[in-house]
């Protein structure tokens, strides 16, 4: 079993028996739980340090672990926080556009499910995808460097921005790109500066729920541009900027997450002109370049090697094809618009940690990198193929519009009257987590989706049990 299963299993089990002992009672030592459960120590001290973070034990160094004391009582008295009701909503009012933020989306692809359930939903490769040995390989020589520890420059390394630099290409260089800690900040960072709170952004539709996310909490207003299988069409877009007085639009034009679509090569200067023409820019998620497939042939280039008027702010990650927690990414802009970003990245963040700075670094120059990306793109590719083809032998009534040469998910069409989330609950109850189309739609959805990964899995057999169990979801629901 993975160790990462093993803690899950392990806090589960440890949870189940908690009513054995009373508030404050003493838990079984860690050596008496190892020899139990036949787990390591390690395991133990994570799954502790879970229950502990639940609020279900207090750990004692040198003492052990216990349950913890009941909640309320005299010592532990509830405050009153209904005041926070009045005050969190005081301002409503005067908000063009409400803050509060629906991170139901993001979360679906975040949190694990439970051991047994067959992961659809997930949006990061499995440890079995993940290059762990060379990034804890990279992380050590990373440390032993000289100022490793110190304060790196403030807009990132000169030797990773240059890398990144060469890898958008174009006329883009290292003085034009920022070292940003993961994706989801980078695009943060990059709606604050561009558009004001109640302002309208463009956004593709169906899009991550991530960005939707981001806009709303940023107080903007998302406006869909609707997405075929060559990417953003031109003239939604450009219907789209005269509707709103828009200032920017945010595309993914490679392997689009959710549909896989790629920008078409008519279409990518049709966009360029679209957004200089209206005053506005393109927020370029070029997020999973490193993903693509066997077969895949030549990728087009990032929209931003090819802007030459500073339209395009280009956002790329080495996330994706690494790990979840090896954030590392780039913001490049060219322009002023590249002085506002990097005031509010100093703001925000102050710099991503160097240690992790160098670790990038030596990992994306080591022998070990291009054969990661070969085996990614190798197993990839064979997962993608294993599930489109049970999909349409078992099936067949979800239309797979689109099987995309790059990145990790299938996107669905679901029959018409399909009720997508009680679909998604049954396909739960069954055993297997899928990811509901709403939450990627900034208005009301054309027709019912879900997303299908392949990529948070721990090996292709997985596949084939998975469409067998939403085989018996979409039958319980009547899809």
């Amino acid at each position: 079993m993975q160790e990462r299963s093993s803690v899950g299993e392990l806090a589960r089990q440890l949870r189940s028996e908690l009513n054995r002992y009373s508030p404050g009672g003493k838990l079984p030592s860690s050596r008496v739980l190892v020899d139990r459960f036949r787990v390591s120590p390690v395991t133990v001290s994570r799954a502790l340090a879970q229950l502990a973070a639940e609020g279900l034990v207090v750990t004692r160094p040198g003492a052990g672990a216990f349950r913890a004391e009941a909640r309320g009582g005299a010592a532990h008295a509830a405050g009153d926080t209904s005041w926070q009701e009045v005050t969190l909503s005081a301002d409503a009012a005067a908000e063009v556009v409400p803050r509060s933020v629906d991170a139901s989306g993001v979360l679906a692809t975040l949190a694990a499910p439970p051991p047994e359930v067959i992961e659809f939903n997930g949006g990061y490769p499995h440890p079995s995808l993940q290059p762990e040995r060379a990034m804890a390989a990279a992380l050590a020589r990373a440390g032993r460097r000289p100022g490793a520890w110190g304060r790196p420059p403030i807009d990132g390394l000169p030797e990773l921005r240059e890398w990144f630099a060469r890898g958008i290409g174009g006329a883009i260089t290292a003085a034009e790109v920022l070292i940003t800690a993961g994706g989801q900040s980078a695009l943060t960072t990059t709606l604050r500066a561009l558009a004001p709170p109640g302002a309208p952004v463009l956004l593709e539709s169906p899009t991550y729920p991530g960005l939707l996310a981001i806009a709303r909490a940023a107080g903007l207003r998302p406006v869909p541009v609707p997405v075929d299988t060559d990417g953003a069409r031109p003239e939604l877009l450009a219907a789209a900027f005269r509707a709103t007085g828009a200032r920017v639009f945010v595309c993914q034009p490679l392997f689009q997450n959710p549909t896989g679509a790629v920008l078409s090569a008519e279409r990518r200067p049709e966009v360029l002109r679209i957004a200089r023409e209206a005053g506005a820019f393109v927020v370029e998620d070029d997020f999973v370049r490193r993903l693509a497939h066997d077969g895949a042939g030549p990728l087009p280039r990032p929209l931003a090697a090819d802007d030459e008027d500073g339209v395009v702010v280009h956002v790329c990650s080495l996330t994706k094809a690494t790990s979840p927690s090896f954030r590392v990414s780039a913001l490049a802009a060219r322009g002023p618009v590249l002085e506002r970003l990097r005031a509010i990245q100093v703001v925000d963040h102050f710099f991503v940690p160097r240690p992790l700075q160098e670790a990038a670094l030596e990992l994306v120059g080591s022998p070990a990198w291009p054969r990661h990306l070969r085996a990614v793109a190798g197993e990839l590719t064979e997962r993608r193929d294993r599930m489109a083809a049970a999909l349409r032998l078992s099936l067949p009534e979800l239309a797979l519009p689109h099987v995309p040469a790059g990145g990790y998910h299938l996107w669905l069409r679901l029959p018409d009257g399909t009720d997508e989330l009680a679909l998604a609950a049954a396909a739960l109850r069954a055993g297997v987590a899928v990811a509901p189309g709403r939450p990627y739609f900034a208005a009301e959805p054309p027709a019912g989706h879900v997303r299908l990964s392949f990529a948070a899995l721990a090996g292709a057999g997985e596949i084939t049990e998975g469409v067998r169990r939403l085989r018996a979801a979409c039958d319980e629901v009547g899809a």
